[in-house]
Order: C-alpha cells, then sequence, then structure tokens
C-alpha cells in the first residue's frame, strides 16, 4: 500500500509539474503575441496651433526709406535748415529753399548769437546765415516738407522779397503785371531734400498781410479737413486776377509763394498752385484737369493796369 502510495503521489507531482510548464509556455507565449504600441509624442499648445492653423501667412509690408538727393547732402552741409529747392522758368526763381528755425534764442551761436522770433530770421538773412537785406526764399517754420509724402503739409508756404532787380521773389511780379506770362509759364518746380515735384499755378492775388485781415494764408499751413480746404481754395479764387481754369479738390497738395505789394497797406501777392496729378504733365498745360466752365468763368486773360511803388531795395 506504501508502495502504491508513492506511484500515486509520483504520478500527481509529474502531472502538477507538467502543469506548471504548460503555464509557463501559454503566459511567454502571450507575452509574445501583445501588440507593440508605439511611443506618442506630446504635443504642446503652440505646436499644435503651428500645425492646425488654415490662416494665411502674414504678410510684411516694407516701406521704403527716402534717400538725400546728391545736391541735398551738398547743401545740408552749408546749411542744416536746407529742405529743397525751387525753379520757375522764364524767371529768375531758382535758388535753394530753407525752411525757418522758429524761435531763436540768443544760446544758439548757429544763428549768430541774436534772439529771433518765428518766420524772422531768413528775412535779412542769406542762405549761408550772413547777414543780407535780399534775405533768402524760406518755408513756413511748421511746415513738414520730408521724404514720407503722407507726412508733407497739405499747403507748403514760401516766403521772399519782392526784390526791385528782380532776386528772390521780385520777378514773379509779371504774373500780375502781364497775365499773358501766366500762358507762358504757369508751371512751378519744387524739390524737397528726396524727390522733384511739378506744380501749376491755379491762382494768384493780393490779399493782406495783417492777422486782422481777412485771410490769413500763412496760418494755414495745414488743411486736414475738407472744409478748411475749400475754404482756402475757395477764398484764393474769389480773389484771383484771372480764371486760370485748373481743377483743384480735397487731397491735392497746395503750394503758396508769398511776396510783399505795397508797404501802405501791408498787402501781400500770393500764387498758389497745386501738385500736378498722376497722367497730367509739366510743360503740357493740355493735360491738366479743368473745371467745368459756367458763364460766369472766363479763361481769357485780361490786362489791367498796375501802380507800382519801388522803393530804393524792394518792389512793391
Amino acid at each position: 500500500m506504501k508502495k502504491n502510495t508513492k506511484i500515486i503521489l509520483a504520478s500527481s507531482a509529474a502531472v502538477v509539474a507538467a502543469g506548471l510548464i504548460a503555464f509557463v509556455l501559454i503566459l511567454h507565449n502571450r507575452k509574445e503575441e501583445v501588440p507593440v504600441v508605439e511611443e506618442i509624442p506630446i504635443v504642446t499648445e503652440t505646436e499644435t496651433t503651428t500645425v492646425t492653423t488654415t490662416e494665411e501667412p502674414e504678410t510684411t509690408t516694407t516701406t521704403a526709406i527716402p534717400v538725400l538727393s546728391d545736391r541735398a547732402k551738398e547743401l545740408l552741409k552749408q546749411n542744416k535748415d536746407t529742405v529743397g529747392w525751387i525753379k520757375i522758368k522764364n524767371t529768375q526763381v531758382d535758388y535753394p529753399i530753407v525752411r525757418d528755425p522758429g524761435e531763436v534764442k540768443a544760446t544758439d551761436t548757429y544763428y549768430g548769437g541774436q534772439e529771433y522770433g518765428w518766420n524772422s530770421f531768413y528775412l535779412d538773412h542769406d542762405f549761408d546765415r550772413n547777414y543780407w537785406r535780399e534775405g533768402a526764399l524760406f518755408m513756413d517754420f511748421r511746415n513738414e516738407f520730408g521724404g514720407f509724402e503722407e507726412e508733407q503739409s497739405e499747403n507748403i508756404v514760401i516766403y521772399g522779397h519782392n526784390m526791385a532787380n528782380g532776386n528772390m521773389f521780385g520777378s514773379i511780379r509779371r504774373y500780375r503785371q502781364d497775365y499773358s506770362f501766366y500762358e507762358q509759364e504757369p508751371f512751378i518746380q519744387l524739390s524737397s531734400n528726396y524727390k522733384d515735384y511739378d506744380y501749376v499755378i491755379f491762382g494768384f492775388c493780393v490779399t493782406s498781410g495783417n492777422w486782422y485781415g481777412d485771410f490769413i494764408y500763412w496760418d494755414m499751413e495745414e488743411l486736414d479737413t475738407k472744409e478748411d480746404f475749400d475754404y482756402y481754395v475757395n477764398t484764393v479764387r474769389s480773389k484771383q486776377m484771372i480764371d486760370t481754369g485748373v481743377d483743384v479738390k480735397y487731397g491735392d497738395k497746395l503750394l503758396t509763394l508769398s511776396t510783399c505789394y505795397a508797404d501802405e497797406d501791408n498787402s501781400r501777392f500770393i500764387i498758389v498752385a497745386r501738385r500736378l496729378r498722376e497722367g497730367e504733365k509739366a510743360g503740357d498745360f493740355a493735360s491738366i484737369e479743368k473745371r467745368p466752365v459756367t458763364t460766369t468763368q472766363s479763361t481769357s486773360a485780361k490786362v489791367s493796369s498796375q501802380t507800382t511803388t519801388t522803393t530804393s531795395v524792394y518792389a512793391d
């Protein structure tokens, strides 16, 4: 009986051992059959935005930096106030333009160490800042005439003496003395330190130079609103000596030349022009856009007599 018991125990142990071996083999096989899961990278919020965005890429617009002309480079070495050059054919107007420095303190040795109010230094100083009774052609101290056109003043005002010898703005009296001269030379060339521009004259007239006058043209360099712009243009037209027929509209860049007319009433002779538009050509008046002609308008240049008053230095 003990022998049989041993046999039975031995058989049982064998069976158990065989079962354990089989169970281990099954587990091993199952481990080999388990699919390998690849590691999924973690995507940050920024990366997700970059991957999933459907917006168009941003475009960068670059504004060209204005480049000084060779002439401006040379003139600026002589005078830091240089802002350009003006020329009118068949006149003596062919000069550099400076901008008035505004109020000058006595401590400012660049201007000779004396005090000056605004728009006064170049009344009796030349381009080289030396005392000279003819002065220089100068732009109002508030005007902007740089390389970026969107920043330029809507109305550039340039002052100059009406010299008896024709210097400075003395020769532009021809426009009011002989209206037919306008038909010959209706254009003005005005260059900044960066670019050349052409203007066409649309009106010229005599007006008061007093602060209590009815048209303070020298205090209207920024014509930002249509109301201000139209007031300026319409006032010039209401005083004009001839109707040029030139069209002017809000958005045009204006140029006003101012010189003395008579000392007795402190009056001024002014010429007002606008910058040429696309398609218009300097020297070709036929290319200039005209206003619609009405029965009250006259484009003919009628000559009227002018009284000339001359001093030893300045003309009327």
